[in-house]
């Protein structure tokens, strides 16, 4: 059995690789920018003789994808989704559609097709390390808002529960961390785990789309920003099954900052 894992430079990837290794599985590693003779360049050349893949959301060329998986004998793919799809503005968000429209796709498709959908990731808080190195404050537009950060260990972990028995598999799984927590009190646990303090300041939307601006494109700042306000005071539904798929209960916020809080020294 040969697993392709596409977008290997990702965390969640990597991760995975390391697993699937240790369970024996022959791993063909795949990337859009290869950096090392143990990956291949992530194109439709990559399925052949692959058994199963792990795939990352990318719309562009998904029927081809599809059509070329079946024709290759693929038996399960199991797609790296968002919970983002499950909005009702789905079909209008630039943050969901591309994941909306990748599920679709499988769906029609012959292919044995799981969907995870992960809430937000715990990584989402590596983008304040820039802050914190500069001596700023935290940018927050809703310090508020509500999200369920799931560490990429656990969903690495689901993807090799679903690939290892397939059975499991033909259906969707929402991941989500086992806390609901805002924004401040994420920065609270990130401020106790380090031993620093970290300063943050509310700002407005349009504030905030203006400092992202080189980062963000605003059609998804847009997007981001509709959903934190969505959840700003509102705690948001957690589900078991990380633990249903792992045999564990959800990783912490707090253990994913100890695992990375190197990441977080100045």
């Amino acid at each position: 059995m040969t697993v392709l894992v596409t977008g290997s430079r990702g965390a969640v990837a990597r991760t995975l690789i390391g697993l699937l290794r240790e369970r024996g599985f022959a791993v063909r590693a795949a990337s859009s920018r290869p950096d090392g003779p143990d990956t291949v360049r992530c194109d439709l050349t990559a399925l052949k003789g692959v058994t199963s893949v792990f795939l990352y959301a990318e719309p562009s060329r998904i029927g081809e994808f599809a059509q070329e998986a079946t024709d290759a004998g693929v038996e399960h793919v199991v797609l790296l989704s968002s919970a983002a799809v499950l909005a009702p503005d789905a079909e209008s968000s630039p943050v969901a559609k591309s994941h909306l429209d990748v599920e679709k796709a499988l769906d029609a498709s012959c292919l044995h097709a799981t969907s995870l959908r992960p809430g937000s990731f715990a990584s989402n808080a590596l983008a304040w390390r820039w802050s914190l190195r500069s001596g700023r404050p935290i940018s927050l537009p809703f310090p508020g808002s509500h999200s369920d950060p799931v560490h990429e260990c656990d969903i690495a972990e689901a993807a090799l529960a679903v690939l290892s028995d397939p059975a499991l598999g033909g259906r969707p799984y929402t991941l989500t961390g086992p806390q609901s927590l805002t924004f401040t009190e994420q920065i609270d646990i990130l401020s106790r785990v380090t031993g620093r303090s970290i300063p943050f300041r509310e700002v407005t939307r349009e504030e905030w789309k203006e400092e992202m601006a080189e980062h963000v494109p605003a059609a998804f700042a847009d997007s981001l920003l509709d959903w934190w306000q969505s959840n700003d005071g509102c705690p948001v539904d957690l589900t078991p099954c990380v633990q249903e798929l792992t045999g564990h209960p959800a990783r912490t916020f707090a253990t994913w900052t100890r695992d990375h809080v190197d990441d977080f020294r100045v």
